[in-house]
C-alpha cells in the first residue's frame, strides 16, 4: 500500500523529469493506451483501499469498548443493503476493470495496418540485436532506426519479433510495452514515435551471463534523416585501395588491415558487403562505423574500445560468444584501422 501511495505522489514529478528509459514519459500511441489503463486500475484500486480504510477506521471508533459497556453490542444477522452491497459494487468494479482492459486490448492489437508502415524483423541473439528492413533490402544491428510514427508525414513502424537462440524480450519503455522473442514463433508489435530523439531500451527478459549489458538503443529519424540513413545503408563497404604492405603485413593502414581480416575466421561470423565476408552468426560490419555504441549498447563506438573488443571479448562482455583470435598487436591495430572505414 506504501507503494501506490508514493507511485501516485511522484508520478508527476517522474513525468516531468522525462529520463530517457521512464515509463511515465510515453511518446508512442501503444504506451500511451498502455500508461493510461495502468493509472484507470490503480486509480480505482486506491479508492477502494480509501474506501475501505475509511470504514475500518469509521467501525473501530463508532464500536470502540467503552467502560461502561457491561455486555455484548447488539448483533445484525441477515442484512439485505450488506450482502447486495458487497455483492453488486465488486461485480460492477470488475465489468469496468474488464471492459477498459479490453478496450485497450483491442485497439492496440487489432489496429489496422497502414499500406505506408515500415516493417521491421527484429531477431534477438545472445548477447545482440539484428535488425531487417525487408522493404529496403538492408540489415543493420543493435541499433534500430525508425522515422517518426505521428503527424502529417509521420510513418507508423510494424514489428516481427523473433529469437534466433533463447527467449530474449523487446523493452523500450517510452514507445511500447515488454514484448516476449521466442524461436521458432513471431511476436508482432507496433509504434508511432510522436517526436525524434534517442529512446533507449532494455532485453526484458533474462537470456543469459550478459542480459544487463544486452540494451536497445532507437532512433528515431526525421522522414529526411531516415532517408539519408536508408541509403547510407544501402552502399556496399568502400573499395578500398591496393596497399603497399609486404607479405608479413608489416604496414599499419586499412588496405592491409582489410586482408588480414579477411584471411582470419572473422568472415565466418561476420558480413561486410562487397567483401568475402559472408559469415551470418554475428553482427553486419557493413557500416559499423555509423553506430555510436559497440557490443550492443555495452560501450561508446571508439578506436580504443573497438580495438580493445576485438582483442578480447570478455574483458567487456563475460560469456560473449564472439571468441579472442589471439593475434598480435599489429593485426589488431591493423584490423581496427580497417573497421573504421565501415562507415
Amino acid at each position: 500500500m506504501k507503494f501506490v501511495a508514493t507511485a501516485l505522489v511522484l508520478w508527476p514529478v517522474m513525468a516531468a523529469a522525462s529520463p530517457s528509459t521512464s515509463i511515465f514519459s510515453t511518446q508512442s500511441t501503444p504506451a500511451r493506451e498502455v500508461n493510461g489503463l495502468a493509472f484507470f486500475v490503480l486509480g480505482i484500486t486506491a479508492a477502494i483501499f480509501v474506501a475501505v480504510g475509511a470504514l475500518l477506521v469509521y467501525a473501530l471508533v463508532k464500536f470502540r469498548a467503552r467502560a461502561d459497556d457491561v455486555a455484548e453490542p447488539p448483533q445484525v444477522f441477515g442484512s439485505m443493503q450488506i450482502e447486495l452491497s458487497w455483492t453488486i459494487i465488486p461485480i460492477l468494479i470488475v465489468t469496468v476493470l474488464f471492459l477498459g482492459t479490453a478496450r485497450v486490448l483491442f485497439s492496440v492489437q487489432d489496429a489496422p495496418k497502414p499500406a505506408s508502415a515500415l516493417d521491421v524483423t527484429a531477431v534477438g541473439h545472445q548477447f545482440w540485436w539484428e535488425y531487417h528492413y525487408p522493404q529496403y533490402n538492408i540489415t543493420a544491428a543493435n541499433e534500430l532506426h525508425i522515422p517518426v510514427g505521428q503527424g502529417t508525414t509521420g510513418r507508423v513502424t510494424y514489428l516481427k519479433l523473433t529469437s534466433a537462440d533463447v527467449i530474449h524480450s523487446f523493452w523500450i519503455p517510452q514507445l511500447g510495452g515488454k514484448t516476449d522473442m521466442l524461436p521458432n514463433r513471431v511476436n508482432e508489435m507496433w509504434i508511432d514515435p510522436a517526436k525524434p530523439g534517442l529512446y533507449l531500451g532494455q532485453c526484458g527478459q533474462f537470456c543469459g551471463t550478459q542480459h544487463a549489458k544486452m540494451l536497445l538503443r532507437v532512433s528515431v529519424d526525421t522522414p529526411e534523416d531516415f532517408a539519408k540513413w536508408i541509403a547510407g545503408q544501402q552502399k556496399a563497404a568502400v573499395e578500398l585501395p591496393a596497399s603497399g604492405a609486404n607479405s608479413t603485413g608489416d604496414a599499419i593502414d586499412a588496405p592491409t588491415g582489410q586482408r588480414v581480416f579477411e584471411q582470419q575466421a572473422c568472415i565466418n561470423c561476420h558480413t561486410v558487403s562487397g567483401t568475402v565476408a559472408n559469415g551470418r552468426f554475428g553482427p553486419d560490419l557493413t557500416h559499423l562505423m555509423s553506430r555510436a555504441t559497440l557490443a550492443a549498447g555495452a560501450m561508446d563506438n571508439t578506436p580504443g574500445n573497438l580495438k580493445g573488443w576485438i582483442t578480447n571479448p570478455d574483458d567487456y562482455k563475460t560469456g560473449s560468444l564472439m571468441p579472442a583470435m589471439h593475434l598480435t598487436e599489429k593485426q589488431y591495430a591493423q584490423i581496427t584501422a580497417y573497421l573504421q572505414t565501415l562507415k
